[in-house]
Protein backbone atom coordinates (compact mmCIF):
# COMPACT_ATOMS: atom_id res chain seq x y z
CA UNK A 1 0.00 0.00 0.00
CA UNK A 2 1.46 3.36 -0.84
CA UNK A 3 1.73 6.02 1.37
CA UNK A 4 -0.38 8.67 -0.38
CA UNK A 5 -3.43 5.28 -0.31
CA UNK A 6 -2.29 4.85 3.88
CA UNK A 7 -2.45 8.33 4.36
CA UNK A 8 -6.72 8.67 2.51
CA UNK A 9 -7.50 5.94 4.99
CA UNK A 10 -6.46 6.99 7.63
CA UNK A 11 -8.17 10.18 7.20
CA UNK A 12 -11.59 8.07 5.80
CA UNK A 13 -11.48 6.32 9.14
CA UNK A 14 -10.94 9.27 11.45
CA UNK A 15 -13.76 10.96 9.62
CA UNK A 16 -16.02 7.90 10.15
CA UNK A 17 -14.87 7.71 13.72
CA UNK A 18 -16.07 11.87 14.32
CA UNK A 19 -19.22 10.89 12.30
CA UNK A 20 -19.94 8.08 14.18
CA UNK A 21 -19.27 10.07 17.62
CA UNK A 22 -21.50 13.17 16.30
CA UNK A 23 -24.42 10.51 15.47
CA UNK A 24 -24.06 8.88 19.36
CA UNK A 25 -24.17 12.15 20.29
CA UNK A 26 -27.35 13.65 18.37
CA UNK A 27 -29.01 10.60 19.39
CA UNK A 28 -28.15 10.31 23.22
CA UNK A 29 -29.83 14.11 23.35
CA UNK A 30 -32.49 13.03 21.45
CA UNK A 31 -33.42 10.17 24.18
CA UNK A 32 -32.77 12.78 26.90
CA UNK A 33 -35.11 15.04 25.34
CA UNK A 34 -37.99 12.74 24.64
CA UNK A 35 -37.33 11.01 28.20
CA UNK A 36 -38.00 14.63 29.71
CA UNK A 37 -40.87 15.21 27.43
CA UNK A 38 -42.25 12.17 29.08
CA UNK A 39 -41.68 12.87 32.82
CA UNK A 40 -43.30 16.48 32.17
CA UNK A 41 -46.61 14.56 31.28
CA UNK A 42 -46.38 11.91 34.00
CA UNK A 43 -45.63 15.03 36.53
CA UNK A 44 -48.70 17.10 34.81
CA UNK A 45 -50.71 14.07 35.05
CA UNK A 46 -50.74 14.50 38.98
CA UNK A 47 -49.77 18.72 38.97
CA UNK A 48 -51.36 19.89 35.75
CA UNK A 49 -49.34 23.67 36.49
CA UNK A 50 -46.01 22.15 37.07
CA UNK A 51 -43.17 23.98 35.20
CA UNK A 52 -39.70 23.26 34.96
CA UNK A 53 -37.56 25.54 37.47
CA UNK A 54 -34.45 23.36 36.91
CA UNK A 55 -31.11 25.83 37.49
CA UNK A 56 -28.81 24.11 35.33
CA UNK A 57 -27.34 21.61 38.26
CA UNK A 58 -26.19 18.98 35.42
CA UNK A 59 -28.63 15.60 36.64
CA UNK A 60 -31.01 17.55 38.27
CA UNK A 61 -34.34 18.51 36.77
CA UNK A 62 -36.93 20.62 38.83
CA UNK A 63 -40.79 21.11 38.60
CA UNK A 64 -43.07 23.01 40.77
CA UNK A 65 -46.55 23.75 40.89
CA UNK A 66 -49.35 22.69 43.24
CA UNK A 67 -51.49 19.83 44.11
CA UNK A 68 -54.62 19.63 46.72
CA UNK A 69 -54.01 23.44 47.19
CA UNK A 70 -50.78 23.27 48.21
CA UNK A 71 -47.52 24.26 46.85
CA UNK A 72 -45.16 20.71 45.68
CA UNK A 73 -41.71 20.17 44.20
CA UNK A 74 -41.24 16.82 42.51
CA UNK A 75 -37.47 16.64 41.32
CA UNK A 76 -35.32 14.19 39.36
CA UNK A 77 -31.43 13.43 40.57
CA UNK A 78 -28.91 11.65 38.69
CA UNK A 79 -26.49 10.40 41.68
CA UNK A 80 -23.16 10.19 39.62
CA UNK A 81 -20.60 9.63 43.27
CA UNK A 82 -17.49 7.84 42.09
CA UNK A 83 -18.03 5.81 45.57
CA UNK A 84 -21.08 4.29 44.36
CA UNK A 85 -20.74 1.09 42.29
CA UNK A 86 -23.72 2.55 40.04
CA UNK A 87 -24.68 5.70 39.31
CA UNK A 88 -28.57 6.01 40.79
CA UNK A 89 -31.35 8.08 39.81
CA UNK A 90 -33.54 9.72 42.23
CA UNK A 91 -37.42 11.30 42.38
CA UNK A 92 -37.30 13.70 45.07
CA UNK A 93 -41.05 14.74 45.84
CA UNK A 94 -41.89 17.72 48.27
CA UNK A 95 -44.73 19.79 50.07
CA UNK A 96 -43.07 22.52 50.17
CA UNK A 97 -46.12 24.58 52.86
CA UNK A 98 -45.06 25.72 56.44
CA UNK A 99 -44.99 22.71 59.32
CA UNK A 100 -44.84 23.30 63.18
CA UNK A 101 -41.37 21.96 63.88
CA UNK A 102 -38.74 23.73 65.01
CA UNK A 103 -35.79 22.20 63.16
CA UNK A 104 -34.87 20.00 61.00
CA UNK A 105 -35.49 16.24 61.16
CA UNK A 106 -33.42 13.94 58.38
CA UNK A 107 -34.69 9.98 58.54
CA UNK A 108 -31.96 8.72 56.21
CA UNK A 109 -31.98 5.00 55.74
CA UNK A 110 -28.78 2.87 55.41
CA UNK A 111 -26.84 6.07 55.14
CA UNK A 112 -23.23 4.06 54.67
CA UNK A 113 -21.99 7.38 51.57
CA UNK A 114 -22.59 10.48 50.66
CA UNK A 115 -25.23 11.76 48.33
CA UNK A 116 -26.07 14.44 45.95
CA UNK A 117 -29.48 15.19 46.92
CA UNK A 118 -29.03 16.06 50.80
CA UNK A 119 -27.59 17.37 53.57
CA UNK A 120 -27.65 14.73 56.40
CA UNK A 121 -23.86 13.94 56.42
CA UNK A 122 -23.63 17.60 57.82
CA UNK A 123 -26.17 17.83 60.24
CA UNK A 124 -24.38 17.31 63.43
CA UNK A 125 -26.91 15.85 66.02
CA UNK A 126 -28.44 12.31 65.98
CA UNK A 127 -31.49 11.71 67.39
CA UNK A 128 -32.24 8.24 69.62
CA UNK A 129 -35.27 6.44 67.83
CA UNK A 130 -38.68 5.77 69.73
CA UNK A 131 -40.51 2.57 68.50
CA UNK A 132 -42.15 2.03 64.97
CA UNK A 133 -38.61 3.56 63.24
CA UNK A 134 -37.00 1.20 60.55
CA UNK A 135 -33.67 -0.39 62.27
CA UNK A 136 -31.56 0.73 59.45
CA UNK A 137 -32.96 4.60 59.58
CA UNK A 138 -30.85 7.29 61.13
CA UNK A 139 -32.31 10.15 62.67
CA UNK A 140 -30.22 13.65 62.41
CA UNK A 141 -31.02 17.00 63.24
CA UNK A 142 -29.57 20.41 63.23
CA UNK A 143 -30.23 21.81 66.69
CA UNK A 144 -29.33 19.85 69.92
CA UNK A 145 -32.33 19.46 72.64
CA UNK A 146 -35.20 20.23 70.23
CA UNK A 147 -37.98 17.61 70.11
CA UNK A 148 -40.29 16.53 67.43
CA UNK A 149 -42.77 14.39 67.43
CA UNK A 150 -41.30 11.19 66.49
CA UNK A 151 -44.54 8.60 67.70
CA UNK A 152 -46.36 10.70 65.63
CA UNK A 153 -43.56 10.86 62.43
CA UNK A 154 -43.23 6.91 63.13
CA UNK A 155 -47.16 6.01 62.84
CA UNK A 156 -46.77 7.66 59.00
CA UNK A 157 -43.79 6.00 57.30
CA UNK A 158 -45.29 3.06 56.20
CA UNK A 159 -44.40 3.69 52.93
CA UNK A 160 -40.51 3.02 54.07
CA UNK A 161 -41.10 -0.14 54.50
CA UNK A 162 -41.56 -0.97 50.70
CA UNK A 163 -37.26 -0.81 50.26
CA UNK A 164 -37.40 2.01 47.98
CA UNK A 165 -37.86 5.06 49.70
CA UNK A 166 -34.71 6.61 51.17
CA UNK A 167 -35.18 9.58 52.87
CA UNK A 168 -37.91 12.15 54.92
CA UNK A 169 -36.92 15.58 55.99
CA UNK A 170 -38.89 18.00 58.13
CA UNK A 171 -38.21 21.41 58.22
CA UNK A 172 -40.22 24.17 59.12
CA UNK A 173 -40.41 24.51 54.99
CA UNK A 174 -41.94 21.84 54.08
CA UNK A 175 -41.73 17.86 53.90
CA UNK A 176 -39.56 16.01 51.37
CA UNK A 177 -39.55 11.89 50.09
CA UNK A 178 -36.90 10.90 48.30
CA UNK A 179 -37.38 7.46 46.26
CA UNK A 180 -34.88 4.90 44.75
CA UNK A 181 -36.06 5.14 40.53
CA UNK A 182 -33.53 3.11 39.49
CA UNK A 183 -29.80 2.31 39.04
CA UNK A 184 -27.74 2.49 35.67
CA UNK A 185 -27.52 -0.60 33.28
CA UNK A 186 -24.31 -2.23 34.69
CA UNK A 187 -23.51 -3.29 31.23
CA UNK A 188 -23.59 0.43 29.68
CA UNK A 189 -21.89 1.96 32.51
CA UNK A 190 -19.50 -0.56 32.33
CA UNK A 191 -17.76 -0.19 28.85
CA UNK A 192 -18.91 3.78 28.15
CA UNK A 193 -19.50 5.01 31.20
CA UNK A 194 -22.94 6.48 30.42
CA UNK A 195 -25.33 6.50 33.18
CA UNK A 196 -28.66 4.80 30.88
CA UNK A 197 -31.58 3.71 32.81
CA UNK A 198 -33.31 1.74 30.42
CA UNK A 199 -37.29 2.33 31.06
CA UNK A 200 -37.41 4.07 34.69
CA UNK A 201 -39.30 7.15 34.08
CA UNK A 202 -41.53 8.62 36.07
CA UNK A 203 -45.10 6.76 37.52
CA UNK A 204 -48.06 9.25 37.91
CA UNK A 205 -49.39 6.86 40.58
CA UNK A 206 -45.80 7.05 42.43
CA UNK A 207 -45.93 10.89 42.73
CA UNK A 208 -49.12 11.00 43.75
CA UNK A 209 -48.28 8.17 46.72
CA UNK A 210 -45.18 10.14 47.51
CA UNK A 211 -47.49 13.72 47.76
CA UNK A 212 -50.07 11.58 49.40
CA UNK A 213 -47.71 10.67 52.45
CA UNK A 214 -46.14 13.99 52.75
CA UNK A 215 -48.57 15.62 53.00
CA UNK A 216 -50.86 13.71 55.63
CA UNK A 217 -47.68 13.72 57.78
CA UNK A 218 -47.59 17.50 57.33
CA UNK A 219 -51.17 17.49 58.36
CA UNK A 220 -50.53 15.60 61.60
CA UNK A 221 -47.98 17.88 63.01
CA UNK A 222 -49.72 20.99 62.38
CA UNK A 223 -52.70 19.14 63.90
CA UNK A 224 -50.93 17.84 67.15
CA UNK A 225 -49.39 21.47 67.08
CA UNK A 226 -52.44 23.35 66.95
CA UNK A 227 -54.19 20.95 69.63
CA UNK A 228 -51.37 21.58 71.73
CA UNK A 229 -51.96 25.38 71.92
Amino acid sequence: MSESTSVLLAGAIAFAVTVHIAWLARASRNRAKAALGADMASIRSVIPDAADISDGTAGVVTWAGSWNGQRVQVRTIVDTLATRKLPTRWLSVSVTEPVAVRGVFDMMMRPNSATTFSNFDHLPHTLPKVLGFPADAVLRTDRKGVAFPQDLIASHIDIFAEGRAKELLITPNGVRIVWLLAEAERARYGVFRQAAFGDAGLDPGLIERLLEAASALRQAINRRERQAA
